[in-house]
């Protein structure tokens, strides 16, 4: 189930190349934390799966990677979603995406795709061009509905489960993995100018703006990171039942992607909380821990 790397897409939603350490590699030089479109795919659906992951990680290429700037990222977004539109009403896509989208065509044809999930992706990688700041809780899960939800939605889509409860299952192991890849990630996002730990969480745990730009892991921004974190575990677990819901191999899969969530979780409170300092990352014996605890699920 869901993160591509970025802000916009939870890091290992769908892979590609299984690595050796236990990641997955993709694109050039993306790495993502947690197994998906593995071997435990069903084979009928892996073309789908890699094209819907393809136009995700391409989207987020254009609004994350490279030094063009903010205008020039939003007017490429925008021809990418016109051709996104184009290729839905089965118009052919510009030469500059056109083998993205000759993949991801007969993708939402044969399947009914909801194009509207497609769309929302692509105003999160626009909001992630412009957006730096968000100033609450509320702000922040209001993007993950676009970033990081979409993608379950897609999936459970594929595999044909549609009940509400189950896609709401589905958008807290979506929103927990983006989550996770944030307070994951703040050695690297925060250098880069982004901050997604919200605002009213900063004067809660009294924390400056300063102190997490320098990347200054004082206790009260532990305490905030600790904070965080134990809300994306919960947010995580709310949603786990959903493994048992989705069919075959594909729910084995996902149980290996909660797992994954859950080690990265393990391995944040195994620093003290510290990842303004250091970003934790998966390895061979994380994955066998992963694998035994998915057996038990």
């Amino acid at each position: 189930m869901p993160p591509i790397k970025s802000s916009a897409v939870p890091e290992g939603v769908y892979g590609a190349d299984a690595t050796s350490s236990g990641q997955l590699k993709t694109g050039i030089d993306h790495y993502e934390n947690f197994p998906v479109a593995s071997v435990l795919c069903p084979p009928h659906l892996r073309p789908a799966i890699a094209a819907i992951y393809w136009f995700a990680r391409t989207a987020d290429d254009i609004a994350d990677e490279g030094d063009a700037r903010p205008e020039v990222r939003l007017n490429d977004l925008a021809a990418y979603h016109a051709d996104l539109m184009a290729t839905a009403a089965g118009l052919p896509a510009s030469p500059q995406w056109a083998a993205v989208f000759q993949r991801l065509g007969p993708v939402i044809t044969q399947f009914a795709l909801p194009v509207n999930l497609l769309a929302d992706l692509l105003s999160a990688f626009e909001q992630d061009v412009v957006k730096q700041r968000y100033a609450s809780q509320a702000e922040l899960l209001d993007y993950c509905t676009r970033s990081a939800n979409p993608v379950g939605r897609l999936l459970l889509h594929l595999y044909g489960v549609h009940d509400e409860t189950s896609l709401q299952e589905s958008d807290c192991i979506c929103t927990a993995l983006q989550l996770i890849n944030f307070w994951q990630d703040l050695s690297v996002d925060i250098p880069r100018g982004r901050i997604y730990l919200p605002a009213e969480a900063w004067a809660t745990h009294g924390v400056e703006e300063a102190q997490l730009l320098a990347l200054d892991g004082s206790p009260n921004a532990i305490n905030l990171i600790a904070a965080c974190t134990h809300s994306a575990r919960a947010t995580m677990l709310k949603g786990s039942k959903l493994v048992k819901k989705v069919p075959g191999r594909g729910g084995w899969e996902l149980r290996l992607v909660v797992q994954g969530g859950l080690r990265i979780l393990d391995k944040i409170e195994a620093l003290g909380f510290n990842t303004l300092q250091q970003r934790p990352k998966l390895g061979p014996w994380d994955v066998v821990v992963m694998g035994w605890r998915a057996l038990w699920m």
